[in-house]
């Protein structure tokens, strides 16, 4: 009987490139039978976020917080050469060219490759963010279900 091998990533970041390899390297295992978690956390929360979110009812900080924090994997920037907008938007054209599958079609291929997506709810908590504002059929949990998942994990990453 052959060993389950585990990955778990802990998507803390919420830059686009980086939020892109914690996904390429996700399918890539999930591809090479790995049972795969990917547990975000604080910014990286903001790769789960749907684009047009219901209208809730919340208080002014979390208001505060929903309108600075990008909606979704799409509209999140880049760790370097930003460059006011522009960087992201000249990357996703190299990617284009190269026929690169970009962050929403990755996180849509984790899905599909049921990878382990989990959403941390202190986080969720601290920032103000439901439920209703994260993508389906994702899962929600705190770090003990994160740590039970990394304990037995062959990788596991902070990205």
């Amino acid at each position: 009987m052959t060993e389950t091998k585990r990955t778990t990533i802990v998507l803390f970041s919420g830059d686009y490139d980086k939020a892109m390899a914690a996904y390429i390297i996700a399918n890539g295992a999930a591809a090479y039978d790995h049972e795969v978690t990917i547990f975000h956390t604080f910014w990286g929360l903001n790769a789960l976020r749907k684009e047009n979110p219901p209208e809730l009812k919340k208080g002014r900080l979390e208001t505060m917080f929903a309108k600075m924090m990008p909606r979704g994997a799409d509209k999140l920037g880049l760790s370097n050469m930003h460059f006011g907008g522009m960087g992201p938007k000249m990357i996703k054209q190299v990617m284009k060219k190269h026929n690169a599958m970009t962050l929403p079609q990755l996180i849509e291929m984790a899905q599909e490759q049921d990878i382990k997506m989990v959403a941390c709810t202190m986080t969720m908590d601290l920032l103000g963010l439901d439920k209703l504002e994260l993508l389906d059929e994702i899962e929600y949990a705190g770090v003990a279900a994160y740590l039970g998942d990394a304990e037995d994990g062959n990788v596991n990453l902070f990205i």
